[in-house]
């Protein structure tokens, strides 16, 4: 009886990442088509004879290859419309919890997006390239953006900030394009680029040294996102977890005592990688303050589509 990927057993995805929308069910496929294409094909070249069942078994395999190299992209370009915010209040009101810091992000160039990108939190601080398709009245590169909130009107992708919204404008162009209000465009998500700044973790105000501990991630860099965080006091090797409490914002009330070290689980391509901070928090950590996390993310997610956008828009 043949058995295909009889060594499939020894891989697996962590119990979070099946419980992360991140992992949506294509990204699933595209893990498994990796893993299960080598396999397949040692176990059937292995029997000489070859049945229809183990033809089929052969085909299934190279399908599985085929899907996975023909659609892996760094990034898809996708097709939508896009507003913008009335009032400059709720920059700092967008359900990432990032508050009156996400001001300062990108220079005020923020965005909501609909719940496919917010994908529950996971999609707080990813970075898009979003440009208007009125070729008289926009520019070719358009403008880019650091998701901050969930948009709850699916007639547009994103709602952008004002400043966002007339950047996508040709010069002398902004007032022309703030007055259409709702704008056709095309996007794509870029990596986000922080020179010179590492990963930083916020204790939020919440928090109660020792035992609860609520934080959210600042300046994370790259394509990605952060599915899953544990901790550890340092020096231990004895892991918690911590739980998405909303937004941008995790927490844990089984934090021990002294200072701490973080692994982020994240997207690298479509596998599983963790990031290891070693010497984040110092002991005597307190709400409300802002650490050095040491370490930066510079990994892509790969998407699924078919062209793939190599070039940059300019």
């Amino acid at each position: 009886m043949l058995t295909c990927c009889p060594t499939l057993q020894s891989y697996s995805l962590p119990y979070k990442y099946l419980i992360s929308p991140v992992f949506s069910l294509i990204s699933i496929l595209f893990f498994f088509s990796r893993l299960l294409t080598l396999h397949c094909l040692i176990s059937i070249l292995s029997f000489v004879r070859f049945s229809r069942t183990k033809l089929m078994a052969i085909f299934l395999c190279f399908l599985f290859l085929i899907i996975s190299s023909a659609t892996a992209c760094d990034r898809c370009v996708h097709q939508s419309k896009v507003a913008y915010f009335s009032k400059a209040s709720a920059l700092s009101s967008g359900a990432c919890g990032y508050g009156s810091t996400a001001i300062g992000f990108n220079s005020g160039y923020l965005a909501g997006g609909v719940s496919s990108l917010y994908k529950d939190g996971a999609g707080c601080g990813a970075c898009f390239q979003i440009r208007c398709k009125n070729a008289a009245l926009c520019s070719s590169k358009g403008t880019r953006v650091i998701l901050t909130d969930l948009n709850h009107n699916n007639r547009t992708d994103f709602v952008l900030s004002s400043r966002a919204f007339t950047a996508m404008a040709k010069k002398g162009m902004g007032l022309d394009v703030l007055r259409l209000g709702i704008v056709d465009v095309e996007y794509k998500r870029v990596p986000c680029e922080y020179k010179n700044q590492n990963l930083a973790v916020r204790v939020e105000e919440s928090s109660k040294n020792p035992n609860y501990l609520a934080i959210k991630l600042l300046y994370q860099g790259g394509q990605t996102e952060v599915v899953a965080i544990d901790f550890a006091k340092v020096g231990s090797s004895n892991w918690g977890f911590m739980s998405r409490n909303h937004g941008a914002v995790w927490d844990s009330d089984r934090v021990p005592a002294g200072a701490l070290q973080f692994r982020f689980v994240i997207t690298a391509g479509f596998d599983g990688k963790w990031i290891w901070a070693q010497n984040v928090l110092p002991e005597n950590w307190k709400p409300g303050m802002t650490y050095d996390a040491g370490v930066q993310i510079t990994d892509i997610a790969q998407e699924g589509c078919s062209p793939c956008d190599d070039g940059n828009w300019k």
